[in-house]
């Protein structure tokens, strides 16, 4: 059964309709299937994700392909009510640390500007140990060294009207735990998305059932959402829109979700960059392992198509993989 994602998450849940897939679009992060909800109706459920994954910005040779890996560990829960039309609206929160490697997670499109160039380049002529030293602490040397622990939360409202309509509004605060030279300030970041999905057929797309190429229509999907990202320091990086259209279907119990399109992404003042418009999209896998559990793994790769001081045309990759648990 199709198991369409609201707004292209990482962690997914198999062996859905539509109707079900949407009235679970609130697990953005975790989750299982669970029984559709009478129009009144409350469920509320503990979450937990585990999830490693990576970010590899391959467009930015001259700063050195910065490269950023962690492991979230997320607890919290989902608040579900049943809705007249068979749909649903619910409440998601999850906080918990995340273990940080090179690069902490930034929000998509952040030009890498070195705001001290010229204070580190005489530094680099007056002591060339003491610069070997900095540029081999610094995120983009290569190893990605660990770096610190620092909090991630996320938190969803999602309303969904009917069995093919659904939206969203999200919110992502990120805490940096550790000042880190210029790379990393101390304090929360920010980013905040709104998106919606709409499902054109009825999901019921299983190949290993005996569907065919005809029944491809069941799972086609199209899906928007607009985020916008801050710093620590407060800092306005910019925002994006995307509107992909996408593909989910079963292979048994195996979904597989694809979609992708035009990025149109705005950065802030502070880039001195103009906006573009970047082409991506993403694969997401997701098998039950059991009745609680769903293991999950994604890839998004996103390709730029402008260049510019601190920031370059070419890829970027975000690859992650775990499991989710949901009682």
């Amino acid at each position: 059964m199709l198991r369409q994602s609201l707004l292209l998450s990482a962690a997914l849940f198999s062996g859905l309709t539509v109707a079900d897939a949407l009235q679970l679009n609130a697990y953005a992060h975790g989750g299982v299937e669970g029984e559709e909800l009478e129009p009144g109706e409350f469920r509320a459920r503990p979450v937990i994700t585990i999830e490693g994954h990576g970010g590899f910005e391959n467009n930015l040779v001259e700063e050195g392909q910065p490269e950023h890996y962690a492991i979230d560990g997320l607890f919290g829960g989902v608040l579900e009510w049943g809705l007249e039309n068979g749909g649903s609206f619910a409440i998601e929160a999850q906080v918990g640390p995340a273990a940080v490697w090179g690069e902490a997670e930034h929000f998509y499109g952040l030009v890498h500007v070195e705001e001290h160039e010229d204070e580190h380049h005489d530094e680099e002529e007056g002591d060339d140990d003491h610069a070997e030293e900095e540029h081999e602490d610094h995120g983009h040397s290569s190893g990605s060294p660990y770096r610190r622990t620092d909090v991630k939360g996320y938190v969803q409202v999602r309303y969904e009207p009917n069995e093919k309509l659904a939206f969203s509004a999200e919110w992502k605060p990120y805490y940096v735990t550790a000042d880190q030279g210029d790379e990393e300030t101390k304090g929360l970041k920010n980013e905040m998305v709104f998106g919606g999905i709409y499902a054109f057929g009825d999901g019921d797309v299983n190949f290993a059932l005996g569907d065919g190429l005809e029944t491809i229509a069941d799972g086609l999907f199209i899906s928007a959402k607009n985020a916008t990202g801050w710093e620590s320091d407060g800092m306005y990086v910019g925002n994006y829109t995307d509107i992909w259209p996408g593909l989910g279907f079963n292979y048994d119990k195996l979904n597989v979700t694809l979609s992708g399109g035009p990025r149109f992404y705005s950065p802030g003042s502070y880039a001195k960059l103009p906006g573009r418009t970047d082409w991506g999209g993403e694969i997401e896998l997701e098998y039950p392992i059991s009745k609680n559990a769903v293991v999950f793994a994604h890839w998004e790769p996103i390709y730029s198509t402008k260049g510019g001081e601190g920031w370059g045309k070419g890829f970027q990759h975000h690859v992650g993989t775990g499991v989710t648990f949901s009682f």
